[in-house]
């Protein structure tokens, strides 16, 4: 074992080893003689009828009332706790709920007594004569996700995914939007628990954050899950109502700089069947200013281009989505969906550009109009099966969705002398459509009383045909003429098979969870016309997965996990012919790019004391085949920076993050969470050893202030520290948000105004290059235009709850899709 895997690898084994140290509750009833009597209930959500998981759960002695044992409620609500025959009462809480008592609990020897149902109800704080309801905590923790309740977070309440994810732990959004996990911006993103293979950031900017239910952070996915993405899951659940009859949700936004949208969900549930219909559409702007400088050394000459202007960003983004449930008998169930939409999205900017050699004393000054847009439609269709057999838990459950897109993209760059003369031009166009089909088989089977067995096959087929156009602008005839030598055309197959199983229960206190996924990947990159031999790939690739947790005294929690990943290069990162960006950028693939593949280790600790929870988790992630963006001067180009993909060598992140939830007073709650690691990235790039590292370091504040008439102020701030890459660095940053809401109509109306980076400090920039032994250096900054308002107005009608789903039961979704990994 080497030096890097060994203090991961001896973490896990001391938290199984305590474990099965620590004596089980029946055990010490055992050793006095006494037969164990066995309490169990099933907790649930008095209002939306729907399972409360990690509610905790006390029993203590009547005599006395002096605490006996404790836990806390699965995934299903339901618990189990043993004890010494005597007479108790028991008493259930969790976070936003009022306590439940159940008295005289009779506990004979040997007994098994089930509570039946309890029913919890949302608790009411008095905050200067007016009545606030306690919300719910903003995040709630499982055995292997995190799960953000997006209706609390009033500041994302008009934006997007991105904008619920600013203030989300192990979450890093930048100024411009790009989202990272933990780091890394390679993860995986899910709408319903269905892929969405357009790159991470840009999927989530196309979904309203007024559609999201919740949102599940999955570092470490167990072996069910697809393994793409380093650093792990981001599964978005949109609203999916509950209730009988008709009732839905709509809602209108406005903000400045052109912004505007509304959203609606419609929804019909009588007896056995239900069916949904939901539509949005969004405009939105990204105003700001850029300013860039630049410089490529060749020998003893050194070329300078440096750059600033206004820049325009945005675009619209539309959908339209429906589905149906059926119940055939008491066994089996039928859902069908599908949906439609559109984006359409681009950026551009007027900029002054100055461009001088040294050694010289000539400056050549000019200005640019640059676009480039990217846009199209698609749709989807899906059908799910599922059998329920017998017992509780086992099922059978068959899955087809197949999606179609059109999607394309168009970038122009013009150049003007000083007296307003074209005297450069290029225009890239990239066409073509796309086909997915994704197969998915699961069987779970229980075993034991609290185990599970769980297996399945996953097929996932994509075809693909691009179109790349390059025009050259020819002053003389002041017209575009096609470039074949920058213009191809590229047909991708890419099929992956997979296997998998699951075992998961508990033994006394220790729960866990162990799988195996074997995938199957055969892959197809052809270069239509050309002389070069399609770029294949056929391999097998396994991905274990391990998942413990240990419930301790007074209600606290170990818990401990280890993955194996990967990351497959996207299409265009493999394609290896150049395509012109604007007029001193350029694009490149890498055919010979290899998968990341990625070790992660985690182990986390909850205490809950009151109405408050402390959970504090540590990672240790090792990247293999890194792969990285990297620039370089474009041979027979001056100020020409060349932008292409390598595996650079491997990276490691170690560190932990803090989260604490709590209510210093009755009408403030506070969520806080901090995170902090260390980054090292290693490696060769052209031809030169290199080690880079950083401490990376981040934290976030939210406060809610409940004031009388049902009105709240929240209150968000967060902070990123500078971090590295192979060849530069990405500058630190802090923001401030700011958002009131009102309800009226017993809360069936709702009014919000947010207000973004409230105090203009919110800027992004980074580096690259410019080091002694490097021939080039490029400085990026971005600030967004200030200030950032929006206004909401929602309306819930017939008591629109959206629904809590079941573990295992998605709504389907297959919006967003676009070009994927290969």
């Amino acid at each position: 074992m080497t030096k890097n895997t060994s203090f991961p690898a001896v973490l896990l084994l001391l938290v199984a080893a305590t474990a099965v140290a620590q004596p089980g509750p029946g055990r010490g009833t055992r050793a006095a003689g006494f037969a164990p009597a066995t309490v169990s209930a099933y907790v649930y959500d008095a209002d939306l009828d729907v399972p409360v998981e990690y509610a905790t759960v006390i029993l203590y002695r009547l005599a006395d009332s002096s605490q006996v044992t404790g836990t806390v409620t699965g995934a299903d609500g339901r618990f189990r706790l043993q004890t010494r025959p005597g007479r108790y009462y028991l008493e259930v809480s969790f976070i936003g709920y009022q306590t439940r008592r159940v008295d005289e609990v009779q506990a004979a020897p040997g007994a098994k007594l089930d509570l039946g149902r309890i029913g919890l109800r949302q608790a009411v704080v008095a905050v200067e004569g007016a009545e606030v309801v306690a919300e719910r905590p903003t995040m709630s923790f499982e055995i292997d996700k995190k799960v953000i309740d997006v209706g609390r977070m009033a500041t994302a309440r008009s934006g997007s995914a991105v904008d619920v994810l600013e203030n989300v732990p192990s979450v890093q959004v930048d100024v411009e939007g790009n989202v990272s996990l933990r780091g890394s911006e390679n993860f995986t993103v899910l709408v319903d628990n269905r892929p969405s293979v357009l790159d991470g950031s840009e999927a989530l900017e196309q979904i309203p954050a007024a559609t999201i239910d919740k949102i599940e952070i999955i570092t470490n996915p167990s072996a069910k899950y697809d393994p793409e993405g380093v650093a792990g899951i981001i599964n978005v659940l949109l609203k999916k109502e509950k209730s009988s009859g008709i009732s839905g949700t709509a809602s209108l936004n406005s903000g400045l700089y052109g912004s505007y949208g509304g959203e609606f969900l419609f929804s019909f549930r009588h007896g056995m069947a239900n069916a949904f219909l939901g539509a949005n559409y969004n405009r939105r702007s990204f105003p700001g200013s850029r300013s860039s400088e630049s410089w490529t050394r060749s020998g003893d000459t050194t070329n300078w281009v440096t750059a600033e202007g206004e820049s325009e960003g945005g675009g619209t983004f539309n959908g339209l989505r429906g589905g149906a449930d059926l119940q055939f008998g008491g066994h089996d169930r039928t859902s069908i969906g599908g949906g439609w939409g559109g984006r359409d999205f681009g950026r551009g900017q007027i900029a002054e550009y100055r461009e001088w050699t040294l050694p010289g004393l000539d400056t050549t000054v000019f200005l640019s109009d640059d676009w480039g847009g990217r846009g199209g439609s698609y749709w989807y269709a899906s059908l799910d099966q599922v059998h329920t057999f017998g017992a509780n838990g086992h099922d059978l459950a068959a899955r087809a969705h197949y999606s179609v897109r059109d999607f394309g993209s168009d970038n122009l760059t013009e150049l003007f002398d000083q007296d307003s003369v074209q005297t450069q031009g290029r225009r890239s166009v990239e066409k073509g459509p796309g086909r997915r089909l994704t197969l998915t088989l699961d069987y779970t089977q229980p075993a034991r009383k609290n185990d599970k067995l769980e297996a399945g096959y996953s097929g996932r087929i994509r075809r693909s045909d691009e179109e790349n156009e390059t025009w050259v602008y020819n002053p003389g005839a002041d017209s575009y003429e096609f470039q074949d030598e920058y213009s191809h055309n590229t047909l991708g197959r890419r099929s992956i098979h997979a296997l998998y199983a699951l075992y998961g229960g508990e033994l006394g206190r220790l729960g866990f969870k162990t799988g195996l996924r074997g995938e199957y990947v055969d892959r197809s990159i052809e270069l239509v016309g050309d002389t070069l031999e399609p770029f294949t790939l056929e391999r097998w690739d396994l991905f274990p997965t391990v998942h413990f947790s240990f419930d301790l005294p007074a209600e606290q929690q170990v818990m401990a996990s280890y993955t194996r990943r990967i990351h497959r290069p996207r299409s265009w990162y493999l394609e290896p012919y150049v395509t012109w960006r604007d007029a001193y950028n350029v694009n490149q693939g890498n055919p010979g790019l290899k998968p990341e593949y990625i070790d992660s280790y985690e182990a986390g600790y909850q205490l809950p004391f009151g109405q408050s929870r402390l959970t504090a988790e540590a990672f240790w992630r090792k990247t293999h085949n890194k792969v990285e963006r990297v620039e370089s001067p474009f041979p027979g180009y001056p100020n020409v920076i060349l932008h292409t993909v390598a595996n650079v060598g491997s990276d490691r992140s170690v560190g932990g993050e803090l989260m604490l939830d709590f209510r210093p007073v009755k009408f403030w709650n506070a969520n806080l969470t901090a995170e902090a690691y260390d980054y090292l990235v290693e490696g060769v790039l052209n031809g030169r050893s290199f080690a880079e590292t950083s401490f990376n370091w981040g934290g976030r504040l939210s406060n809610n202030f409940y004031l009388p008439t049902n009105t709240m102020l929240q209150v968000n701030t967060r902070y990123r520290s500078p971090s590295v890459s192979a060849q530069g660095r990405h500058d630190g940053f802090v923001t401030a948000d700011l958002a009131i809401r009102q309800q009226f109509f017993k809360r069936e109306l709702t009014i919000t105004l947010q207000a973004r980076d409230a105090l203009n400090t919110g800027r992004h920039q980074h580096t690259s290059g410019g080091g002694p032994d490097d021939d080039f250096y490029t400085r990026f900054e971005f600030d967004r235009k200030w200030p950032s308002l929006r206004l909401n107005l929602t309306w819930n009608f017939n008591n629109y709850r959206p629904e809590r789903r079941r573990r295992g039961v998605e709504e389907d979704n297959g919006e967003f899709e676009e070009e994927g990994e290969m």
